[in-house]
């Protein structure tokens, strides 16, 4: 994988059967020096992070192609599979002015969507085929992978390959979970942790109905990761085409007494064969063109840090906190070191190296550290500056009401957000979830939450905390932010494209809410076509309902694509960014069966 690249330093990643390291060359970089470091997972598993800096003061190239070869011990390596169509080669671009760009999230390989980064694997090849212009960065906003929605195939695959790769495993944290996946398929929601109802506050009405109070709250939890060799598993299996062939898809079977299961575990084992036919294509993807990552709560679990009283709950039982710690370490080993380059995440990853020297036997001690490490967040200095927000592990929590929803960001974060944002004339935020979302959405979510259920409906926009919205409304505000920003997000399943204004301002600035979700994943179409026209009815540009939003000193414009009169669509897909002068001047969708949305940035209702 190409990671993070930048003039002064290349990142890349991959993962080898042994720990010998490789020698990376390539004569478009001149002379460099290459730092290697490795993490060994299991007996044949290794991870490879390499840092390839320049020699002298000169940056590399960047904006034009740079080709690369892999040799072990003088030998060059046959990199030919992860060539694209037509080419003979493995190149990338290191990105500095942005013309180009494809961005998606939520990546769920057992949803029956088409797997979108193929059609962007095509896109790229035959961009490179003719020559022209092609995107330069990938970027993916959350959900990269599913840890609490799991397929009943997927989890005897993990099993299958901790076994095959040797995976170092850490002492069994739920006693059932000890008798194989076979024995808990489907059932493992039933001994993940609990609050037991007389532990809970008298005035939670739970209390006095004697319920439980779930900690891992996702309606799909039935397979839920827990161990860390379970997450490490379930990254190699999302990426890669030589793992399914250590096991073999189509020796996992399951029998059950309940039909439903058993219908369940035919159907997700047709839908995952499907994805990992198309693995090899999405493998020349990632070793061609460079990609950053941010996190949202599926990469550790549903509801991740959605209000104080979950925290609470979670953190407080040493089981439900080894969960998440899990979670956030196997982000760091796939996703985080590539983000920084190693900037500050090559530290939390020596640390964690010390604490697993003898296996997983003690990485309780190491859950302090990664659960307090607060530099997920980065930025890159392109043009147009990418600036990522964390908006999980920087929540502005509500201190009145621990059962309201956290702010996406605390007020530091905020104001750090603002002095990355002052004297740039434009900028691109990587946010998770819409700044910007669909208002008759919000306000169901704040129905839900009025009546004490923001778990229910997942109410973790950035209007639903007063504090967060005002501040982040008040930046955007600003005379002194840029004229033009462009937010990038996922999270909700479908996609969107938005243009917002403030209502009270002389200056032309304009912010464009551009939403792709998922790239193997989707909302329910009927629903959606509903809720599309609802919003259309109570929100239309003249609605006297638009200034009872937080929001309301904002003027927000929905864009529809040129084929319809829908704005909101609910297609698998990655979408495909480009800018001239640094501004906005199409947006399309690259649809997983191939088609092509575009929407129409001049009409806006």
């Amino acid at each position: 994988m190409i990671r993070r690249a930048e003039p002064s330093k290349v990142t890349l990643f991959f993962v080898s059967r042994q720990a010998h390291p490789f020698d990376v060359s390539s004569e478009p970089l001149g002379e460099f020096s290459q730092s290697h470091h490795v993490l060994q997972l299991g007996g044949h598993c290794f991870c490879h992070y390499y840092f390839l800096t320049p020699n002298d003061d000169k940056p590399f190239p960047v904006d034009q192609l740079i080709d690369y070869q892999l040799s072990l011990e003088g030998e060059s390596l046959d990199l030919s599979p992860y060539y694209l169509e037509g080419q003979s080669q493995c190149a990338f671009v290191i990105p500095k002015q942005l013309n180009s760009m494809l961005h998606g999230s939520c990546r769920n390989p057992h949803h029956e969507s088409k797997d979108a980064l193929i059609s962007a694997s095509h896109f790229l090849a035959s961009k490179r085929q003719q020559a022209s212009e092609e995107p330069s960065v990938l970027i993916m906003s959350g959900d990269q992978i599913y840890a609490d929605d799991v397929a009943g195939p997927m989890l005897l695959a993990i099993e299958k390959l901790i076994d095959a790769l040797k995976l170092f495993k850490e002492p069994c944290l739920l006693e059932p979970l000890g008798y194989g996946s076979s024995q808990t398929l489907y059932k493992r929601d039933a001994f993940l942790p609990t609050t037991k109802w007389h532990e809970r506050s008298k005035l939670e009405l739970g209390y006095w109905l004697r319920r439980d109070l779930e900690h891992f709250t996702s309606l799909k939890s039935h397979n839920h990761l827990v161990h860390i060799e379970e997450f490490f598993a379930l990254y190699l299996l999302t990426t890669s085409a030589a793992c399914w062939q250590l096991v073999e898809l189509d020796t996992l079977t399951f029998d059950s007494t309940d039909p439903d299961h058993q219908a369940k575990f035919v159907k997700e084992k047709t839908h995952i064969a499907e994805f990992v036919t198309g693995l090899p294509i999405v493998e020349k993807l990632f070793a061609n063109i460079s990609h950053i990552t941010m996190f949202d709560d599926h990469d550790v679990t549903d509801d991740w840090n959605l209000t104080a009283g979950w925290e609470q709950a979670v953190y407080s039982n040493s089981v439900s906190k080894r969960i998440i710690a899990n979670g956030l370490i196997s982000y760091l080993v796939f996703q985080g070191l590539g983000n920084d380059g190693g900037e500050y995440t090559l530290t939390l990853l020596t640390q964690f190296n010390k604490h697993s020297e003898n296996g997983y036997s003690n990485l309780n001690a190491f859950d302090k550290q990664i659960l307090a490490f607060d530099k997920w967040h980065y930025c890159l200095d392109t043009q147009p500056k990418i600036i990522a927000l964390d908006t999980r592990t920087h929540r502005w929590r509500n201190e009145t009401d621990f059962n309201e929803p956290s702010g996406l960001l605390d007020w530091e974060q905020l104001v750090e957000l603002e002095n990355n944002l002052t004297g740039l004339e434009e900028a691109i935020l990587i946010s998770p979830a819409p700044v910007f979302g669909v208002k008759s959405i919000e306000a169901i979510q704040a129905i839900f939450n009025f009546c004490g259920q923001p778990l229910l409906v997942d109410v973790e926009n950035w209007m639903a905390h007063e504090g967060a919205a005002r501040k982040l409304m008040q930046t955007f505000k600003r005379a002194d932010t840029p004229i033009e920003t462009l937010i990038l997000s996922g999270d909700v399943h479908y996609s969107f494209c938005f243009s917002v204004q403030s209502r009270f301002s002389n200056r032309d600035n304009r912010i464009w809410q551009l939403t792709a979700s998922g790239i193997k994943n989707e909302f329910p179409k009927s629903l959606l076509n509903k809720l599309n026209t609802l919003d259309s009815i109570l929100y239309h540009p003249s609605s006297p309902l638009n200034f009872f939003t937080k929001r309301w000193q904002m003027k927000v414009h929905k864009h529809r694509h040129k084929e319809s009169s829908k704005h909101l669509v609910s297609d698998s897909a990655i979408s495909l960014v480009r800018l001239e002068n640094e501004r906005l001047t199409k947006y399309q969708l690259l649809h997983g069966d191939g088609n092509i949305t575009e929407f129409d940035l001049n009409e806006k209702s």
